[in-house]
């Protein structure tokens, strides 16, 4: 089994259904500070298998301690965390106090149970306001919010955690844009408070249920003068803490007889992926490797759904970038994985959820 920390949030709830299709139960942990209990009906009729669901605080060890001992859990996705930059902004004790705080009592509930695999959801967030447009795992990190900073702080403390054991295996895998929903409809975001998801605003704009979607700069060094983001369906990401999942648990890597692993996907490159397991601690980019500007990507969206999206024009924001997206090469060679849904798949999954949500 896998304990997801902030189980019922945006990527982690997708996770939990790339879990569940390779045939693995889940334990979900979370507070719902940020979603919704009705994500756990929702994933029961995805996969035709209700999770093991715990509302509680990835804070409070003594529940943790129990969810350790009950069920077999052979590694942790650790997604739980607030992400709202302007709430961090005004916040910031907030956000240290569950971020990093949260991390450190999993950690130290892993260390009481002798668990020592663990899959970090980060950010992008950590890369700032990059001078360079391609990115790669060596990138500065310079994060330009309370919340990129606590991701910063994490990586941080697991970079020092894996360095004092030998059985620690840990993957950080910073998450570029996520936008989408899954294919039935049943499952997307959906935060309490606003959203920043662009696709989601587009959504949600169209269905006008929010006035008209806001351009931040028109005249930036780009094609067509729209910053340009590397955006990923949320179910690719899924397929990537997957296959981090599959990579630190395959026999080759853990060297045990391969009793519990979990069942790897065919074929040579995930194969040869879960053998290479190149130090205790990896931080991979998650992404399509691609940019695609806000203007193409309102574009894509009118065209697969056949909705307007009322937008306009405002002045850019301060510290936003022209041109950024991942090289995702680093995660193609350790995990054989690579983002495959493209922009259709994001904005037909994204309006067919704002339908079904807003019944």
């Amino acid at each position: 089994m896998i304990l997801l920390t902030g189980g019922t949030g945006y990527i982690a709830s997708h996770t939990a259904v790339a879990l569940a299709q390779a045939g693995w139960r889940c334990v979900l942990l979370d507070n719902l500070a940020n979603s919704p209990a009705s994500t756990v009906q929702a994933l029961t009729r995805i996969t035709g298998s209700a999770p093991v669901w715990v509302q509680g605080d990835v804070r409070d060890g003594t529940l943790l301690d129990d969810l350790l001992a009950r069920y077999p859990i052979q590694a942790v996705v650790h997604a739980a965390s607030l992400k709202a930059v302007g709430e961090g902004g005004a916040q910031p004790s907030l956000y240290y106090d569950s971020n990093v705080s949260g991390t450190l009592s999993l950690l130290q509930a892993m260390q009481r149970a002798g668990l020592r695999r663990l899959v970090f959801s980060s950010s992008s967030t950590v890369y700032g306001n990059p001078s360079q447009t391609c990115l790669d795992e060596n990138a500065p990190l310079a994060p330009l919010s309370p919340e990129a900073r606590t991701k910063v702080m994490v990586e941080q403390i697991l970079t020092d955690v894996a360095a004092s054991h030998p059985d620690w295996r840990i993957t950080s895998l910073r998450c570029f844009n996520p936008v989408g929903a899954h294919p039935s409809g049943l499952l997307g975001e959906a935060p309490r408070g606003q959203t920043l998801n662009l696709l989601t605003v587009m959504a949600q704009a169209a269905a006008r249920q929010r006035p008209p979607l806001s351009l931040f700069g028109n005249d930036y060094p780009t094609p067509d003068g729209t910053g340009v983001r590397d955006y990923i369906h949320v179910m690719d990401l899924g397929q990537g803490h997957l296959a981090a999942l599959r990579q630190m648990l395959s026999p080759e890597v853990d060297g045990s007889s391969g009793q519990g692993a979990v069942p790897r996907a065919d074929g040579p490159a995930a194969a040869s992926a879960a053998a290479a397991w190149p130090q205790r601690y990896q931080v991979l980019n998650l992404g399509r490797g691609q940019g695609v500007s806000v203007l193409q990507l309102l574009q894509a969206f009118e065209q697969h759904t056949g909705q307007r999206v009322p937008y306009q024009v405002a002045p850019r924001r301060l510290g936003d970038a022209a041109c950024w997206f991942a090289d995702t090469r680093r995660a193609q060679h350790a995990l054989g994985w690579q983002a495959e849904l493209g922009l259709a798949e994001m904005c037909t999954g994204a309006w067919r959820w704002q339908q079904r949500s807003h019944r």
